[in-house]
């Protein structure tokens, strides 16, 4: 993860900039959902690009991404490599059957969703609604 953060922030600032509180900053972070980038160490630091994937977080929990639903798409983009997966990513929600399910955009590939055995194509049939934060130039 050799991209350069930017920034220092701690946990209530970040809080305040996406619309939580410090605390659930804290235990995005302890839980993976998102990184400290600039000290993991008490008290965490936060770069701007983590205030970026912060706000990702909040969006799909505002639209009704479950949880595990969210760690495990998290824990599949940091395989990617890079060191701020979500804001790389072209991301959408769709509603379907009651649930909210997420969804993944590649060049070539598609829409793709995460389910038991990894990222599987998929058509969406109904309006996507795209998270629109990307940082890095991501078009």
């Amino acid at each position: 993860m050799s991209a350069r953060a930017h920034g220092s922030l701690l946990a209530a600032d970040v809080g305040e900039l996406v619309g939580v509180s410090g605390t659930t900053v804290g235990q995005w972070a302890r839980r993976g959902y998102i990184r400290s980038s600039q000290s993991e160490q008490e008290p965490r630091v936060y770069a701007v690009e983590d205030v970026a994937e912060a706000a990702i977080i909040r969006a799909l929990l505002d639209r009704g991404v479950r949880r595990p639903e969210i760690r495990r798409a998290v824990a599949r983009l940091r395989r990617s490599g890079r060191a701020w997966p979500l804001s790389a990513a072209r991301l959408a929600t769709i509603a379907q059957g009651g649930r909210t399910r997420l969804l993944l955009h590649e060049e070539g590939e598609g829409w793709l969703e995460l389910g038991p055995r990894g990222w599987q194509r998929v058509v969406p049939v109904g309006e996507l609604d795209e998270v629109r934060l990307r940082l890095g130039g991501a078009a």
